[in-house]
């Protein structure tokens, strides 16, 4: 009897000091949670899937792999991949990598890498390669992103035609209506030059309004399109989303955006939160990739 009353006293002990460390957490858009064998099954009858990421959060890289190879086997192959993270210029090298015709070592020293693709991006190109996926590069070449930046949208219009090919269709639209600009806007601060501000802005038009044509130009009626990129580019449905939105308002598309939270529960945050279609809720000490 008195070994059954420690045994009691120690489970309640236990009970007490546990804790559940929670990695994520996925939200709809209503706030209710969503397993991931639900996720993937509803991401299924999407024509294009927006992946927002931290790019130096370890689980948002690690669920974008996981949900890529579900999502791979729920479509029964009919997936196509695409990212930020890729420049068009440079979809010659990647092809040739996920084809086979160059190694790996090869394709780091032709291509305009992230600093942490080895970690966070080549475990998706492999999944590809072994699969025999197109995988899109769909971002601008930076160095038109920031010619923007300094020189305004009206300097691409200097480009040859085999530059312009790197780059959405001219002119791009850009205008404080697409959701994100007006916050970007707003942080830059009401002393910052009108001029200097509004490039800045037509530089992040540039990056989202090639990507949604680089995932328009790729689609493929039956398959998703899961595409990979910084947050800020699909938040609160703007960015590619809007972009593509202009050109066809037909495409079933969903957005995942990606939330840190100090709830151990890993909660909806009260302060700062636009959910769309599905909401990544990580802790915000998750560690870090740099």
């Amino acid at each position: 009897m008195k070994n059954f009353f420690i045994a009691i006293l120690l489970i309640g002990f236990y009970s007490l000091s546990a804790q559940s460390f929670k990695a994520y957490q996925f939200y709809d858009k209503k706030g209710k949670k969503v397993d991931t064998d639900q996720l993937v099954k509803e991401l299924a009858d999407y024509d294009v899937v927006f992946f927002g990421e931290n790019h130096n959060n370890s689980i948002n890289h690690w669920l974008q792999l996981k949900v890529t190879e579900t999502l791979y086997k729920q479509k029964k192959g009919h997936i196509i991949l695409g990212a930020e993270m890729f420049e068009r210029d440079n979809q010659v090298q990647l092809n040739q990598y996920l084809n086979g015709a160059i190694d790996a070592k090869t394709f780091k020293d032709s291509t305009r890498l992230w600093n942490n693709y080895i970690t966070d991006y080549k475990p998706l190109v492999d999944f590809a390669k072994d699969k025999k996926l197109s995988f899109i590069a769909t971002n601008i070449p930076r160095r038109y992103a920031s010619q923007t930046s300094k020189q305004g949208l009206g300097s691409l219009d200097t480009l040859t035609d085999k530059e312009k090919t790197y780059i959405a269709q001219l002119p791009i639209k850009v205008t404080l209506d697409t959701p994100g600009y007006l916050e970007m806007k707003a942080m830059m601060g009401d002393h910052a030059e009108g001029t200097k501000v509004m490039n800045f802005i037509a530089a992040q038009a540039t990056k989202d309004a090639t990507m949604a044509e680089s995932i328009l130009r790729n689609i493929q009626a039956g398959k998703t399109f899961i595409h990979y990129n910084g947050n800020y580019h699909s938040k609160e449905f703007g960015g590619i989303y809007w972009y593509i939105k202009q050109k066809n308002q037909k495409l079933k598309m969903a957005v995942i955006s990606v939330f840190e939270s100090n709830d151990p529960d890993l909660k909806t945050p009260d302060k700062d939160y636009i959910p769309t279609d599905y909401n990544l809720i990580i802790p915000s000490d998750m560690t870090k990739t740099f």
